[in-house]
């Protein structure tokens, strides 16, 4: 059946076409002649009798807005991403806004059709994901070209509006707990795509066994690609070894899980053998045995701050450099114990 129009609308509530634009509007303030409430009440009756739902588009050009936001997520098997992500979508949602969702690709031809994506899908402001920006480039030079409104959220500091979700604080608790466990030999198995995407756990990481005089030479400390088999055998090598750590931080839960895994191949137990401690706080590492103790970035409340800063952008574009921070939460389980 023929979508119905505003003039099938007009025409069965017997007033005219600009009547019920103006119903629909709710526009009457600088109209001669006020509408009645008997004409809005056919004008609705005629909307429902017909089913007639307003064009979006057309309502967004009019307008010149259009009610929707770009959010760029870097990759979609890892959990803590959807955490962000739900929290958006709720913001979102409790705004009157949806959401426009684009992933961010591997490799730069895709990324080249991610960006003329972008340019064809109209939005209001978009929200970055931690690290889409160090595996597209580009992405910023079109976002900054634009002129529209941006908000990341990020582990560092950034040039536009952004949530700093970072895990520098989170890192030294996890460290300062198991040294307190009187683990000597940690190590880190460092899974990402870009080198920058965890600096901030890095970094804290070499820092601290500095400081607290334990090995630091590197050898516990494993770089490796950020899919769950690259985790599982970096993690397979490193615990076959004759002096290998008596327990590992993992650069998010996901990878987490995988390590475990690589322990429980070996014969190894948990936290018997080997403790083991992760990032992000994902549903699953509460449900996973044994539960997983890790640092909680609070995501779902990320994705709302960023959510409110955005439109707090949109309403005062000449707002200056708005930046939050999140707060971060050593969660305690039964991953990690004693030292053997």
């Amino acid at each position: 059946m023929k979508r119905p129009t505003q003039k099938d609308v007009a025409l069965r509530a017997g007033v005219s076409r600009s009547t019920v634009s103006y119903v629909l509007n709710d526009q009457q303030a600088n109209l001669k002649v006020p509408i009645s409430e008997e004409t809005r009440q056919r004008v609705w009756q005629a909307i429902a009798e017909l089913g007639y739902e307003p064009d979006a588009r057309a309502q967004s050009l009019r307008r010149g807005n259009t009610n929707i936001v770009g959010v760029i997520i870097p990759v979609i098997q890892n959990p803590f991403f959807w955490q962000i992500l739900s929290g958006i979508s709720d913001a979102l949602q409790d705004a009157g806004y949806s959401l426009h969702l684009s992933l961010n690709p591997q490799n730069s031809q895709q990324g080249a059709n991610s960006i003329r994506e972008l340019k064809r899908h109209r939005v209001d402001g978009f929200i970055l994901l931690a690290g889409v920006k160090h595996l597209l480039p580009g992405l910023t030079h079109y976002l900054r070209q634009s002129g529209q409104p941006v908000v990341e959220i990020t582990a560092t500091e950034a040039e536009f509006d952004h949530v700093i979700h970072g895990y520098s604080n989170g890192t030294r608790e996890l460290m300062a707990h198991l040294i307190e466990l009187g683990h000597q030999k940690i190590g880190f198995i460092y899974g990402v795509t870009q080198e920058a995407q965890g600096f901030d756990r890095l970094h804290v990481y070499r820092q601290m066994l500095q400081e607290y005089g334990l090995p630091s030479n590197g050898s516990y400390e494993v770089h490796c690609g950020d899919q769950l088999e690259d985790a599982y055998q970096a993690a397979y090598t490193l615990l076959s070894r004759p002096d290998r750590p008596t327990a590992l931080m993992v650069i998010n839960d996901l990878l987490a899980i995988a390590v475990m895994r690589a322990a429980g191949d070996l014969g190894l137990t948990i936290p018997g053998d080997i403790s083991v401690g992760g990032f992000d706080d994902i549903e699953f590492a509460n449900y996973i045995m044994p539960r997983l103790t890790t640092v909680s970035g609070k995501a779902e409340n990320s994705g709302r701050d960023a959510v409110h800063m955005l439109l707090r952008r949109i309403e005062q574009p000449d707002l200056p450099r708005q930046v939050m921070r999140t707060e971060v939460q050593l969660i305690v389980r039964e991953s990690t114990g004693q030292v053997p």
